[in-house]
């Protein structure tokens, strides 16, 4: 029996419902056991436990996640980065059905009727309560006891009374969620309440962090040694490949060469484009001043008409100086500007002031920028109120009193300074702002309100924060300002430009269709080649190219040595050759060749270095006479070494050094250690020992806690290893 067959069968109450305005839930339909969709797909979109997860079933659950979220985030299409987040999203909930829901079986663990109904209802389970709150957390009033805000048992039994059809699938859709949680919660508690901390564990922590020695050393770095003086034996490469797996782990990756051939306008793309630009230029000479706007918006790629009055040096510069000289209607253009071509047109003309000084009152409205979170009432109250009290203004009322009870401007508490007297301008203090200009930082309409009206000029601007009633309290100085249109078009290839590049790089591709002619092209040619390496089965991205993610699902259908076809990405079309491809697990010889001998080229040097020290120790009993022999220093004592010491001043991380340290008694030296970035010889000055403790329950608990919060993504992580999870995402777009 389902929470809201319960629910039903234990009130009686009927109530109107408005409607549930909850779940951000996307992964409805995809709880169910044994939904994994194994099966052999050549479409495979990845594989868990060596068994395909089939395209066609994958691909039915995403489309009913994004269907989901269309309707929950009111959409009628959703972005890519939300798709590709959806998809990502029912993907790890596959892995999820088909490896977690295993160990739930295995281990018993399950949810029953009893405990989801108390989830759902009497002690509503947080994941629940998120679901029917708010962005701020804030419970919806249809489930919000009235009194606390807290979500209200009764409500929720209310609730389910009248529920819809759409709501009533919603709503067990969100019981199959809270269940799936809850499932979750116990198996994590199940792992966090079997650890335990053993007493030695915790009293050998305690010790190594609390035992501290002061040491000093000597070192001498693998650099010293030129790479060029010694070189590996095929022997010594192959032993310690061999000897090492571990280190050439790696992911799949491939590496791709390519060349793009940029899609750019020609010549006479320009001159068709200007001939446009000018017919446009002559019919915008006969536009009255009355249709310049609709002209400027149907015309111009920008969709702008600027209603700026500009002040000179902030026009372009085509036509910065000639429109202050201009008459009104003159239309300059076409110009050739960053590539797109431009016309320009004188709207109108003003004078205004060079700098005036201002005070304000600000009078806000719910969802203007900035306004305060008291601030309730609309933009049409706040445009009358503004307009009342600029009247009563008018008529010599206090502007300072009115700042005080109506502005909504905080600045306005600024304090005084104790420097300052209280006649003293201070910027905001009572709604004073002093002297601006058109330079000044402040929003356009309200430099334009101070500098084009005149002193003793009460106003009302309005601007992104609300009315503001302006006194001009002075002004100085005249300027001209000028309002000018422009037509923008910017100048792009055409098809016949575009089919010419495409014939171009198919010609190239078809020509060079192996990697020894596509190099040999690629020279011959002098053409940029560029290279995208360690490229991933599921990267989104590949630096240079636009949306390439049709391009990595051809780089990984296809073989090393393979030339693409031509391939149109943004604003180019792309040619190129995969060179390299590695596969997941131990890299083999040839792929990790480098690191290989670089490895080995530090080994031998440090086999090297470890000799010269061991003679040096033979003839010289103290680190200073060691140190001499080498033709070294001796560091500065370096206090609180400890077993927990990550860094070591001039030898950067160097575990193995605190190790070391840890297991010399005091006034002893090591022997020659090769560590990360050298080899060295420590000498332990002092010790002090860890204070005695009588017991290590504190120790105990705060390694136990450590160890419990990462149960909740190590586990996971873990079992989806041992499941040898494959994801191929690439394949389902």
């Amino acid at each position: 029996m389902s929470v809201l067959e319960r629910l039903r069968k234990r009130s009686g109450l009927l109530v109107a419902i408005v409607g549930l305005a909850l779940l951000a839930f996307v992964l409805t339909g995809l709880f169910e056991k044994g939904s994994g969709g194994f099966g052999r797909s050549e479409r495979a979109v990845g594989e868990i436990y060596g068994k395909s997860i089939d395209y066609n079933m994958f691909d039915g659950k995403v489309k009913e996640a994004l269907e989901n979220q269309k309707r929950n985030t009111q959409k009628t299409t959703l972005s890519p980065e939300e798709t590709d987040q959806t998809v990502q999203q029912v993907w790890n909930q596959t892995i999820n059905e088909n490896v977690m829901n295993k160990e739930y079986d295995k281990l018993g663990i399950a949810v029953s009727d009893d405990e989801l109904y108390d989830l759902m209802v009497e002690h509503p389970h947080s994941a629940l309560v998120r679901n029917l709150s708010d962005q701020q957390g804030k419970v919806s009033q249809m489930f919000a006891d009235p009194a606390t805000g807290q979500v209200s048992p009764a409500k929720i039994k209310e609730f389910t009374q009248k529920m819809t059809d759409e709501q009533e699938q919603s709503w067990t859709k969100l019981e199959e969620y809270i269940k799936q949680v809850r499932t979750v919660e116990k198996y994590n508690n199940l792992i966090k309440k079997g650890m335990y901390i053993p007493t030695a564990f915790a009293k050998r922590e305690f010790i190594s962090t609390n035992s501290n020695a002061t040491v000093r050393f000597v070192t001498k770095k693998y650099k010293m040694i030129a790479d060029s003086t010694l070189k590996p034996t095929d022997a010594e490469l192959d032993n310690y490949y061999k000897s090492h797996q571990n280190e050439f782990k790696q992911e799949a990756s491939r590496k791709f060469e390519y060349v793009a051939f940029d899609i750019l306008p020609s010549q006479e793309d320009f001159d068709l484009a200007k001939k446009a630009m000018e017919n446009t230029a002559t019919e915008f000479k006969t536009k009255k001043a009355t249709e310049d706007s609709a002209f400027v918006v149907s015309e111009s790629e920008t969709r702008n008409f600027d209603m700026t009055f500009h002040t000179k040096g902030t026009l372009s510069p085509l036509v910065d100086t000639a429109m202050f000289r201009a008459e009104i209607g003159t239309v300059m253009g076409p110009f050739l500007e960053n590539g797109s071509y431009k016309i320009f047109k004188l709207i109108a003309k003003k004078t205004s002031a060079d700098s005036a000084k201002v005070r304000h009152c600000l009078i806000a409205y719910k969802g203007a920028q900035g306004a305060p979170p008291n601030v309730s009432r609309s933009k049409e109250q706040a445009k009358s109120l503004a307009d009342s009290l600029c009247a009563l203004l008018k008529k010599k009322g206090n502007f300072k009193d009115f700042v005080a009870k109506y502005s909504d401007d905080p600045g306005k508490n600024t304090p005084l300074p104790k420097d300052k007297k209280e006649t003293d301008f201070v910027m905001g203090r009572n709604g004073e702002y002093g002297w601006l200009n058109a330079k000044s930082g402040f929003v356009e309409p309200f430099k334009d309100g101070g500098l084009d009206n005149k002193k003793g000029d009460f106003v009302v601007i309005e601007a992104q924060f609300g009315y503001h009633i302006m006194e001009i309290l002075d002004s100085k100085g005249k300027q001209t300002k000028v309002q000018v249109a422009s037509i923008e078009t910017k100048v792009g290839p055409s098809s016949k430009t575009m089919q010419g590049v495409y014939v171009k790089a198919s010609e190239f591709a078809g020509k060079n269709n192996t990697n020894e002619l596509f190099q040999k092209a690629v020279i011959d040619q002098k053409l940029n080649k560029r290279i995208a390496d360690n490229i991933k089965e599921n990267d989104k991205t590949i630096a240079g190219i636009e949306s390439p993610r049709v391009l990595v699902r051809w780089i990984y259908d296809n073989k090393k040595g393979t030339v693409s076809e031509a391939q149109e990405f943004g604003d180019k079309f792309v040619v190129g050759v995969i060179t390299d491809v590695k596969e997941k697990g131990i890299g083999t010889m040839e792929d990790v060749k480098d690191a290989l001998t670089a490895k080995v080229l530090k080994q031998k040097k440090g086999e090297q270095i470890t000799k010269e020290f061991e003679t040096a120790m033979a003839a010289g009993k103290t680190i200073e006479e060691i140190a001499a022999k080498m033709n070294l220093q001796v560091s500065q004592p370096v206090p609180n070494v400890n077993f927990t010491s990550n860094g070591v001043p001039d030898l950067g991380n160097e575990p193995i050094f605190a190790g070391t340290v840890a297991a010399l008694k005091a006034k002893s030296m090591s022997k020659a250690i090769a560590g990360s970035e050298g080899v060295f010889v420590l000498y332990v000055d002092s010790k002090v020992d860890a204070p005695a403790q009588k017991d290590y329950k504190a120790q105990q608990t705060s390694q136990l806690s450590q160890a419990a919060q990462r149960v909740d993504s190590e586990v996971y992580e873990a079992l989806k290893q041992n499941a040898n999870v494959t994801e191929h995402l690439v394949r389902y777009y």
